[in-house]
């Protein structure tokens, strides 16, 4: 199985999967996103990678195609932050964020759908936010449109300048930022036999 289904549609994880040069369709994955309760931030974002990926077994048994799962979760401090899905949710959470220091929890699954056989593997970004102006703010609101997004900011985008530092694990590369931590998801893949340079 060399063909991928990403349990996604988001463009930004779509745009990183093609720099593996493996061919692979996206679908919408048929997973509600509920609360875990106890669980820690790691463990939901592992947790809701699975459960898109599981979620799309039968499409991609049928297209022969390994499901990719992804799913990230914003911590700061004890509290999971809630993806903002209006610019005042996400103007609510940069105030909240602004010049101090959160962790991005991005969790990526891999399932076999014939053998119902998975690996997923969770990747930490710490990320600490620069003193922002609520002037700041609305102009970052206005001009990126993060929707959808943990924290209230794509990185991808302007969000970038929001920031005065961000460290990663050994063996972690901004991906994971974005979504779809690729180094990560290079070695799960290889445990599936699929490598882009086979």
């Amino acid at each position: 199985m060399n063909r991928l289904l990403l349990a996604s549609t988001s463009p930004f994880r779509a745009a990183l999967l093609r720099r593996l040069g493996l061919p692979f369709d996206t679908a919408a994955p048929d997973f509600d996103e509920c609360d875990l309760g106890p669980f820690g931030p790691p463990d939901i974002a592992l947790a809701f990678a699975e459960g898109k990926a599981r979620s799309l077994a039968a499409t991609a048994r049928a297209r022969g195609a390994l499901v990719v799962g992804a799913d990230q979760v914003c911590a700061f401090g004890d509290e999971v932050l809630r993806k903002a899905e209006t610019p005042d949710e996400a103007a609510a959470q940069l105030k909240r964020l602004q010049g101090k220091r959160h962790t991005l929890f991005t969790g990526v699954y891999v399932l076999d759908p014939v053998t119902a056989r998975g690996a997923g593997e969770i990747v930490s970004v710490h990320m600490t936010m620069r003193s922002l102006s609520d002037d700041q703010i609305q102009r970052y609101v206005e001009l990126d449109t993060p929707r959808g997004t943990c924290g209230g900011y794509t990185f991808e985008g302007l969000g970038l300048t929001l920031f005065e530092r961000v460290e990663t694990t050994a063996g972690v590369d901004d991906s994971a930022i974005i979504g779809l931590p690729l180094l990560t998801l290079a070695g799960l893949l290889r445990r599936f036999g699929v490598d882009p340079l086979a």
